[in-house]
């Protein structure tokens, strides 16, 4: 910002978002009231302005009544906050008056540019009117407060756009005056697009499309143009345009191009060449290189012909562009020229395009005296020169497509390799070649030519983890090799363990005057401000891919603005994009957006006495991840009521804060489909707000994760969120987050088949219910703990507190959560062997369900209600039960427990003789899913499918399965399928004769069975 700091004095940026910057520091001067009251007044500099305006420029027609207090206050405090504020705003009689300088505020300097860029013009000084015209063009952000100030500053932004559109309009009849034709075209049509009926900027561009060779394309500009105007406006165009159109039809001589002035070409002697040497150990890019050729081979037509290489910094785009140009430069045999823009360059600014053209003339030989003294001049002799040399010119390091268009003329039979980090779209028929990172294969053999093939042979798993860690970017292979090569003591994998710290990862990757930090922080430093604040918050996202809407989370906008930011930051190649509006960081510049935060970290105290860690920037990452929490809860919340209707939002204490516009979450499918998607960045979201100890957050986001968690079997990151959630909500001291917390625990536990850590868990949730007078709570934890209870086969301890959970739920008319009470209270009745009582509370569950249209709840009833059938005998009325099971199930059920549903089905299909249905639904339960990791479901499958084995003669088989039934659930304290598996495992041994054995597992069995209270099963 040192361009902000002229003479010292502090400096108002307002043609856009309002900034105030004194030096390098900005300064926060309040809320909105402050800005605008004082973007009123700078608008009007050294002029006095009543109170009753700065109340209407802040509130419109909708002012309170201590509007007029509240103005007063807000220029006390800009006093105190600004630098020398007092100074700055005085008051005089019936209002204030602000006593800035042209050069402090852009709009100062603005005005001055315009009115200096005129008189240069009437002097007949185009080329200084040109560059004063552009430098205050180039202060332009936007309109006044981004668009955000209401009707006053919204009439203010419209009569400053109409000022600004009037100077491009001059700039570009500038422009046609010197010559300058291809190089506007691609300009004129950005603001034609975005002003679609302004005529001058119309006929400009015919004008150099016609000058171009483009008569036919000129014509057709004015048939749009024509259009739009009939369309909108139900008018013709104007006398001007139609004038010019009917030159145009004439192919009018009035239309050319003016003759300048200029000095004759100059032919160089012998064959001058100024490339880079070309790498021995070049590696991989065959398909670039082979595609680069192929065009130069191929192209039609005079040139120039271009090719515009781009990717970000350290990919080699530099070594591909001098290895195409050693390659063809037989073909270009007059001279073969480099030259480095200094687009991105330490401690150096872009060059211009007259000194460019300067040094370019030097290396053909000019002598110093031919070369024009103005860059008008020697750009001119330049393009003579080139449009008469069959050569090959490589301008490396561009800053943008503008450092390189006043270099190029037409006609010629120059090549043109261009190289920047920035993605060049105006460049008229330019073939583009995008170079992302090196694939795996071409990584390791760089690896390799650096190091030494037998070096790297010798550890050939750490030189691949070496690649990855250097995220297969080039320069960073280089750098990492090279210092192993140097190093000759250390072991690769030495290196690799290094750079597994990803907080000095970058550090590592630093060699002599090549650093792959340096070079980032050159594209970095290239973006306007406003953007690198924007790379900052994006680099806070802890997920692999963001999208849009997250995005706008982050940086505080709507997801269309943060997709305009997201793809600049792409043809900048500081992100990549592997789909459309997805978003990804190389793991390189992820790693040093994160440093840019992670300096000058300090902690510091946010609402509800948390702390956190802070980063520079007076808080805005903080608020920035705070953003994205909010908005991960309430698209969490979203899904989840649609997915899981009837459920209940437990530990919400007042309304969310901002919340960015969410994804579309309008129906089951569209919220089944976005959290399987987004599941990795949800964990990781969860993460990173326990890493910044936003614990509220940590416990309302985990008890929306862990809903599709469960959904799909992923059980163990289930219980690793539920730990998560109730270290933070410790941590916290916010007993009734403990208690959701804790209880979600508990369920996760059950799941796994840690029972009694699980009733541990469920406990001290139950008891810090009650100590809450929290009866949803107590609801919950009681069902949960009757649910643990009944697993381990205490049933009569269990029966009490599920049917008590039962009742609190009913009164509190929680059908959602009393129907899944209802399912477990239906399998505790089931594996008792009460039968009856088991269907009548299954049938109410699926009924309760269905009424409130909790799928997922109807067909976990339905399977419980078909157990209890299957129980009475009724194998006809069980497998319709199950067939409704089946066709409800679809994405609602996770793997294990569809599992189970097929296992039933099977057995139900070999009790009616459906002996072909029954064996592949029998096949197609085991092979469903890992079974090993939800042992509950593996006991009881294993032990389905062993009895149905057992009826059908596969003896072995069937002891199998239920010895690892046996395994699974005796590892956890699951009773009543423990017998079940010895009951199984003695059925089978007596079938094969081995009834020794077959009795000692029965008498096990027995036993079990008796002490359970349950009576034992029949044999299979």
């Amino acid at each position: 910002m040192n361009e902000l700091a002229e003479n010292g004095r502090v400096q108002f940026r307002i043609l856009g978002s309002f900034e105030c910057w004194d030096g390098n520091d900005r300064i926060r001067v309040g809320g909105p009231v402050h800005e605008k009251v004082l973007v009123t007044l700078l608008l009007e500099p050294q002029r006095v302005l009543p109170v009753f305006r700065l109340v209407e420029a802040a509130w419109d027609d909708n002012a309170p009544a201590t509007a007029a207090h509240q103005v007063r206050k807000a220029v006390a405090e800009l006093r105190q906050r600004i630098p020398g504020g007092r100074d700055l705003i005085v008051t005089e009689g019936p209002g204030y008056r602000a006593l800035a300088e042209p050069a402090q505020v852009d709009l100062g300097r603005f005005t001055e540019g315009l009115k200096q860029a005129r008189q240069a013009a009437v002097a007949g000084h185009s080329s200084s009117a040109i560059t004063t015209l552009r430098e205050a063009l180039a202060l332009w952000r936007g309109p006044l407060l981004a668009g955000a100030g209401g009707s006053v500053f919204s009439a203010a932004s419209a009569a400053l756009e109409e000022r600004r559109l009037t100077a491009v309009e001059q700039l570009f009849d500038l422009r046609l005056a010197v010559g300058e034709s291809s190089e506007i075209i691609g300009e004129l049509r950005e603001f034609i697009d975005a002003h679609p009926l302004r005529e001058t900027l119309r006929g400009q561009l015919m004008l150099a499309l016609f000058r171009t060779g483009r008569q036919a394309d000129a014509l057709e500009e004015f048939a749009k143009v024509r259009d739009h105007l009939i369309e909108e406006l139900g008018i013709g165009p104007g006398d001007a345009l139609s004038e010019l159109h009917n030159a145009v039809l004439r192919n009018s001589a009035e239309l050319a191009a003016p003759q300048l002035p200029a000095a004759a070409p100059f032919t160089p002697e012998g064959n001058p060449s100024t490339l880079p040497y070309d790498l021995r150990d070049f590696t991989g890019r065959e398909a670039e290189v082979s595609e680069l050729l192929g065009f130069v081979e191929e192209a039609p037509g005079s040139g120039p012909l271009i090719v515009a290489i781009d990717g970000m910094g350290g990919s080699g785009k530099t070594s591909l562009a001098v290895r195409a140009a050693h390659r063809l430069a037989e073909k270009y045999p007059d001279a073969q020229l480099y030259i480095d823009l200094r687009g991105f360059t330490p401690n150096g600014r872009p060059m211009s395009a007259g000194a460019a053209a300067e040094a370019l003339l030097r290396m053909l030989g000019v002598p110093a005296d031919r070369i024009p003294e103005d860059a008008e001049g020697r750009i001119a002799l330049w393009r003579r020169t080139m449009s008469t040399h069959r050569m090959i010119l490589l301008l490396d390091n561009a800053m943008d497509d503008s450092q390189v268009r006043p270099l190029l003329t037409s006609p010629t039979e120059t090549l043109v390799l261009v190289t920047s980090r920035a993605l060049l779209v105006d460049l008229d028929a330019a073939h583009t070649v995008s170079l992302g990172v090196m694939p795996p294969g071409d990584s390791v053999a760089l690896v390799e030519g650096v190091l030494g093939r037998s070096r790297a042979e010798n550890e050939p798993e750490a030189v691949a983890q070496l690649t990855e860690l250097c995220g297969h970017l080039p320069l960073a292979l280089r750098i990492a090799a090279a210092r192993l090569r140097k190093r000759p003591r250390w072991t690769v994998r030495y290196l690799v363990d290094r750079l597994r710290d990803d907080a000095h990862r970058l550090a590592e990757l630093n060699s002599g005057e090549r650093s792959v930090e340096v070079t980032l922080r050159l594209s970095y430093e290239g973006l306007a401000a406003d953007t690198r604040e924007a790379f900052r918050l994006l680099g806070q996202y802890p997920g692999a891919e963001i999208n849009t809407y997250a995005a706008g989370a982050l940086l505080g906008t709507g997801p269309r603005e943060a997709e305009e930011v997201l793809e600049y930051l792409l043809d900048m190649h500081l992100l990549q994009q592997h789909e459309t509006g997805h978003y990804a960081f190389h793991d390189l510049v992820r790693s040093f957006a994160q440093n840019l935060s992670r300096s000058g970290n300090r902690r510091q105290p946010v609402a509800g006495g948390e702390q956190h860690v802070t980063a520079e920037g007076d808080g805005e990452i903080t608020q920035a991840v705070g953003r994205l929490l909010d908005f991960a809860l309430a698209a969490t919340d979203a899904a989840c009521d649609l997915l899981f209707p009837g459920r209940a939002r437990i530990g919400r204490t007042g309304p969310l804060g901002w919340v960015a516009e969410l994804p579309p979450l309008e129906t089951v499918e569209q919220a089944r489909d976005w959290l399987e998607r987004e599941q990795d960045s949800l964990l990781a979201i969860v993460s990173l707000a326990y890493r910044w100890e936003m614990d509220r957050h940590v416990g309302l986001l985990t008890a929306n994760v862990v809903f599709p968690l469960d959904l799909r079997g992923h059980l163990e990151e289930f219980m690793e969120l539920g730990r998560v959630a109730v270290a933070a909500s410790r941590r916290l001291g916010d007993a009734a987050l403990l208690r959701l917390s804790l209880s979600n625990l508990s369920v996760a536990c059950w799941k796994l088949g840690r029972l009694t850590e699980g009733i541990t868990m469920s406990e001290e949730a139950l008891a810090l219910s009650i100590g809450l007078d929290d009866r949803r709570g107590e609801a919950k934890d009681t069902g949960v703990l009757g649910l643990l209870l009944s697993t381990l086969g205490r049933y009569d301890e269990a029966l009490p507190r599920l049917q008590q959970s039962i009742d609190i739920k009913r009164q509190l008319g929680a059908e959602r959560a009393e129907a899944e009470s209802l399912t477990n209270l239906s399998s505790l009745y089931a594996e008792w062997g009460r039968y009856p009582e088991a269907v009548e509370a299954a049938t109410r569950s699926v009924t309760l369900s269905r009424s409130i249209g909790s799928v997922d709840k109807e067909v976990e009833g339905l399977t419980d209600l078909a157990v209890a059938r299957i129980g009475l005998g009724e194998i006809a009325a069980a497998s319709e039960l199950l067939a409704r099971a089946r066709k409800l199930a679809g994405e609602t059920m996770s793997p294990a427990d569809l599992s189970l549903v097929l296992a039933l089905s099977a057995e139900v299909a070999d009790r009616l003789g459906e002996s072909v249905q029954a064996a592949q639904w029998g096949e197609s339960a085991l092979s469903l899913g890992d079974l090993s990791a939800v042992p509950m479901r593996e006991a009881a499958v294993g032990n389905i499918i062993g009895r149905f084995h057992t009826r059908n003669g596969r003896y072995s088989a069937a002891f199998e399965l239920h010895a690892r039934a046996r395994d699974a659930a005796s590892r956890i304290g699951y009773r009543v399928e423990e017998a079940r598996a010895l009951a199984g495992m003695a059925d089978a041994l007596d079938r094969m004769g081995e009834q020794e054995a077959a009795s000692t597992h029965r008498d096990s069995a027995r036993e079990a069975f008796d002490a359970m209270g349950v009576p034992a099963p029949r044999a299979a």
